[in-house]
């Protein structure tokens, strides 16, 4: 991994209802400020080798346009709710550009839920034009994509497990509202953590703001970003603002480089 140069661009920075809202007419959910219009929460990688899609949320068709992706190599699953994993019908035409399966990562539970909820595309005679997926089972140990080393970091979802990933000197982690100080020392000596923080209020299954300042403070990476903010967190210019020194507001599109 020494001298890989890795970029993240985050394709989606907002909760499951996104940003605006439906029905909603909050200061936030009316902004014009593009940084206050939210897709669902996904992250893409690139190296020089390698090209990796973090979750494939229900907005993936639209973020594959509206960042020009042609090309994914493989997709990591931090879990299985919808957010994270109602997109996954929309890999296939990078299957058809590809010409081979998606190699899938994930928890064992995930995968059988991908399985369940994408049953067509693992008959074993699907219909012409279904998603091709090879699935992989993730377990505490790192694993290789081409050039990157992946390291999984098990995090608390209120109470269900789920996975954020540390790749070289970058991790990501979303819907986190519990870190064991094993998992956190996984992420000493990042240059750039992207982590939740749903909202100013607490809250039950996701890091609130001073939460995952918290966390900030205490692992001290060289820049963070939060992701996954609701519309209840306010708007972009108001809280960006307040934040520490290299700290800020994760915003759909923002390229991050190392």
């Amino acid at each position: 991994m020494a001298g890989v140069k890795i970029k993240i661009r985050l394709l989606g920075t907002g909760t499951s209802q996104g940003t605006p809202v439906v029905g909603c007419h909050c200061a936030v959910c009316r902004s014009l400020d593009r940084h206050d219009k939210r897709l669902r929460a996904s992250a893409f990688i690139e190296t020089e080798h390698c090209a990796i899609l973090i979750d494939s949320g229900p907005d993936l068709r639209q973020q594959l346009l509206d960042n020009q992706i042609t090309k994914v190599d493989t997709i990591l699953l931090t879990h299985e709710h919808k957010d994270h994993l109602g997109g996954m019908d929309d890999i296939r035409p990078l299957n058809f550009m590809a010409h081979k399966p998606m190699d899938i990562y994930g928890l064992g539970r995930v995968l059988n839920v991908v399985k369940k909820d994408y049953d067509y595309a693992f008959k074993s005679d699907p219909y012409p034009g279904a998603p091709e997926m090879q699935l992989h089972k993730v377990s505490d140990v790192p694993f290789m994509i081409k050039d990157i080393e992946i390291i999984p970091v098990r995090v608390k979802h209120f109470s269900l497990p789920i996975l954020g990933y540390r790749i070289g000197n970058i991790a990501y982690i979303t819907d986190a509202s519990f870190i064991a100080e094993k998992e956190l020392s996984k992420l000493n000596g990042l240059k750039v953590l992207i982590i939740n923080a749903l909202r100013i209020k607490e809250h039950y299954s996701h890091f609130n703001l001073a939460q995952a300042l918290s966390i900030i403070e205490k692992l001290k990476p060289e820049r963070a970003f939060l992701t996954h903010i609701s519309h209840n967190m306010g708007c972009h210019a108001d809280i960006n603002s307040t934040l520490p020194k290299g700290v800020m507001l994760g915003f759909d599109g923002i390229v991050i480089e190392t």
